[in-house]
């Protein structure tokens, strides 16, 4: 019967244990795949003490056990050697057909990420504390709002969840109540009052240089449309018979400055949209007042946009957004009583304040 072999401590070793000329031990294993690997520790007991200037880790006697349980359980050790980028990188590659917008904050978080030590770390490293603090030093040294952090996150839950699900890790380091761990400092927005709305078309239907954007504003604060929707409206979906907008898709226009037509978030979005007398009668102004380009203007297949720019291409959300902030900004400079921040974003013209 051939001896068994014992450490420096003369502590008999288990099958696979061994410990090397410097004191450390190794723990040589076969994973699922059939290949042979091996982890090390400076301790072979929980209880051993930590040898003087390493790094404190867990034991090898831990180690093993945690493997034991992944290859009990078919968990692939290591988290697939994954790490949080090549992770969420994997996570937007299967995601196919989502919007523009969508992807383009996908881009953004994985460029973050680039920058980030965080991004680094192999993902079965990562505990939810990690995740937690990582999330606390983007607020409160980075100084990243709220909504922001809250869309980083939007990412690595779902990408972190994927592991998971591809038994790649046991737990979701993500999977927690973001407003527990950092302070919420969003923007309130609401509706501005109907008093407000009545002040200040007054001030651009009686102003020489803003008179021109009056329609579009009325229509904007009686129709409830969103304003990539109202700028997405062509001639043929005002139904002056009907008296209703049809409302079916949206127009937006990516950083690349390419112009895409969206469908509407939800199959609700998909709509008619009923037209008082005073609606109609300003998009009659619009559309007779609206120039004609020496070419028309086509997105996919849409043509007629009741609004272009100077170059003959479909105004875009943009624009209303600097019309609107050029507008209050005038406003406020004659009058006492203040206008607040207006941005066409919503079904509703809101305010932020």
């Amino acid at each position: 019967m051939s001896e068994k072999r014992r450490d420096n401590r003369n502590r008999i070793l288990r099958e696979g244990e061994y410990q090397r000329k410097d004191g450390r031990y190794r723990f040589r294993y076969i994973d699922e795949d059939g290949k042979e690997k091996n982890v090390y520790s400076w301790r072979l007991d929980k209880n051993d003490p930590m040898p003087k200037g390493k790094k404190r880790e867990s034991s090898l006697r831990e180690k093993e056990k945690q493997i034991e349980a992944d290859l009990f359980d078919r968990i692939v050790t290591n988290g697939g050697n994954y790490t949080v980028l090549e992770l969420v990188e994997k996570y937007v590659s299967l995601k196919t057909g989502v919007r523009h917008n969508t992807v383009a904050g996908y881009k953004t978080v994985i460029n973050m990420l680039k920058k980030e030590s965080f991004g680094n770390l192999r993902i079965d490293k990562v505990r939810l504390s990690d995740a937690k603090a990582w999330l606390i030093k983007l607020q409160q040294i980075d100084g990243r709002g709220y909504s922001s952090i809250h869309s980083i996150r939007g990412v690595l839950r779902p990408a972190f969840q994927m592991a998971v699900d591809d038994d790649l890790l046991r737990k979701n380091p993500f999977e927690f109540e973001l407003a527990s761990v950092i302070v919420n400092d969003s923007v309130t927005r609401e509706a501005i009052t109907r008093k407000q709305q009545r002040d200040l078309l007054k001030f651009i239907q009686e102003d020489k240089h803003f008179s021109r954007y009056y329609d579009a504003i009325y229509i904007l604060f009686h129709t409830g449309l969103r304003i990539s929707e109202f700028c997405g409206l062509t001639i043929l979906e005002i139904e002056f018979g009907e008296m209703r907008i049809k409302v079916d898709h949206q127009l937006q226009r990516t950083a690349q400055m390419q112009y895409v037509i969206e469908e509407p978030k939800t199959d609700k979005g998909i709509r008619y949209v009923p037209m008082t007398e005073a609606v109609a009668a300003c998009f009659r102004r619009i559309i007779a007042n609206r120039k004609t380009p020496k070419v028309e203007p086509m997105v996919e297949g849409y043509a007629e946009f009741l609004f272009l720019d100077k170059n003959d291409m479909p105004m875009v959300a943009l624009h209303w957004e600097k019309y609107m902030e050029h507008i209050i900004q005038k406003y406020n400079r004659i009058y006492r009583i203040q206008m607040p921040k207006v941005t066409p974003h919503g079904r509703v013209i809101i305010r932020t304040s």
